[in-house]
Parts: C-alpha cells; sequence; structure tokens
C-alpha cells in the first residue's frame, strides 16, 4: 500500500525477510524498496536502520500510511464462530484493547497481517480471522467483519523509498528538506552532547534520533539521525558541523519530509 501510494502503478515484488528486500534491490531484481522505519505506536523498525547502515543505499521519499486494522475472515463466517485470530505481532499489538476484550478468541502471532487472511482462505478456515487491511480483504476475497479495531486512530506508519546509492537521484517533485545520518562518536562524557549542539549551531531541527549497537563492541553505539533544513546551504553546514564532532559519518539521504497536514 505504501508503495502504490509513492508510485503509483509499479509491479510489486514480495519478500519473506527485511534481508531479502535489501538483497533484492542490490542485486537488481527490483529498481527500488520500500521499508517501514517506524510507527507512530510501536516505535522503530531496529532491523531496518542496521540495513541502511549497512548497505550502500540512499533513502529518496518518505511517506505516511494511516494504519487502519480490521478483523477479516472468510465469506460467511460470523462474529461468534471465531476462536483464533492471527495477524503480525506488530498489528497484534497495536490492536491490544481489542484483543483483551475479544476473550472468546486467542491471539496467535503470524508472519504477516496480509498473508493471515491468504492463509485462512487457502485453508478455507472457519472458525480464525486475521487483522489485516481492507485491501488484503479485497486481494483474497476475504469479508470484513470489524473495521477500526486498532487502539488509536492515530496510527501511523512512516516508509522510506530507497534506492542504490549508484543510482541517479530521481528528479523532479519536492525540494528536499530533510536529512537522514549514521554516525558514532568516541566513547568519551559529554561526546554526543557536543556532537548535537553543533547540530543545532547549524541551524537545523533534530526530528528523530536513534541508537543501535555496534556488532562486535559491546557498549558502542552507531546514533541514527534525522533533521529539516532550510537549503543546501544549511544542510552542508550541518554535515560538516557533525563530521568534526563525529568518529564516523554516513548520510543516509536527503528527501523531502512527509506532508504533516497528513496526520488527520
Amino acid at each position: 500500500m505504501a508503495a502504490l501510494a509513492m508510485l503509483g502503478s509499479v509491479d510489486v515484488l514480495p519478500c519473506v525477510l527485511s534481508a531479502d528486500v535489501m538483497a533484492a534491490l542490490m542485486e537488481r531484481r527490483v529498481d527500488a524498496a520500500v521499508l517501514p522505519i517506524e510507527n507512530s505506536l510501536h516505535g522503530s523498525v531496529a532491523e531496518h536502520y542496521d540495513l541502511l547502515l549497512t548497505q550502500p543505499v540512499r533513502i529518496d521519499a518518505e511517506s505516511l500510511l494511516r494504519v487502519r486494522h480490521n478483523l477479516i475472515a472468510a465469506p460467511g463466517v460470523e462474529l461468534a464462530e471465531i476462536r483464533t485470530v492471527h495477524s503480525h505481532p506488530v498489528a497484534l499489538s497495536q490492536c491490544r484493547n481489542f484483543l483483551a476484550g475479544f476473550t472468546q478468541a486467542r491471539a496467535i502471532p503470524f508472519y504477516d497481517t496480509a498473508g493471515s487472511v491468504k492463509h485462512l482462505m487457502a485453508w478455507n478456515l472457519r472458525d480464525t480471522a486475521g487483522i489485516a487491511p481492507v485491501l488484503a480483504a479485497e486481494e483474497y476475497q476475504a469479508n470484513v467483519l470489524l473495521t477500526g479495531i486498532e487502539d488509536h486512530a492515530q496510527n501511523y506508519t512512516r516508509f522510506h523509498l530507497i534506492h542504490r546509492s549508484s543510482d541517479p537521484v530521481p528528479k523532479g517533485g519536492a525540494e528536499a528538506d530533510k536529512l537522514s545520518v549514521a554516525f558514532n562518536v568516541d566513547h568519551n562524557p559529554g561526546t554526543l552532547v557536543r556532537a548535537l549542539q553543533r547540530l543545532a549551531d547549524a541551524g537545523v531541527n533534530l526530528t528523530k534520533i536513534e541508537s543501535r549497537p555496534v556488532p562486535g563492541q559491546p557498549w558502542e553505539y552507531v546514533f541514527f539521525a534525522e533533521f529539516r533544513y532550510e537549503g543546501e546551504t544549511m544542510a552542508e553546514a550541518a554535515l560538516t558541523a557533525l563530521r568534526l564532532a563525529s568518529h564516523t559519518l554516513k548520510e543516509l539521504g536527503r528527501y523531502p519530509a512527509a506532508a504533516a497536514d497528513l496526520l488527520s
């Protein structure tokens, strides 16, 4: 859904694992990849930060997708017949209030939201429902029993559109005003504070910071930061300032920030 929203009519290659998505991109089996980076309720997708750091890729766009969870079953199945609910663990966690009150059934984690609907339809399960978007019901000819069962209406997932670093930067569209970086600092008192202060002095607006452990170096961390800027001169000044305060620095991409008016 996010890929279609950002790119229009495209052929989508589904993958089981996020690492497979990145492999398909690097092996040129696809032109671009779309991966979720964080959810407004569940938080960040840590694995995807690691992939952005270790692979030669670039973020070229972001989008916000309103997440609506629905209870979906095979046609003809009534709500009272449901004894098991399948969905991705993140989706289940976003519907805790509903599931806590739906005592007639137990929730079981599944590999995918839409996949749970595909599974119950393929096996003609008459006592099982999936939690998934309406598009899944349409795709697999299932029936929506209940709509909007997520705990909070303000439930959004932010996605990144990713290209290979060697690919040309897409032309057209809105001007970039957001920048993602990964950096680490010496493990000494105040080093992170000084790095962030340099960003503030450059005039950029820090919108997110995330830490991830460095493999093989216990208690050492890489910091992922996103910040808004006005014009390329400010962006370059911020990168120069951060580079002076960091041990290593990797620019992950410059792209237009997703419109705030989508959050309604």
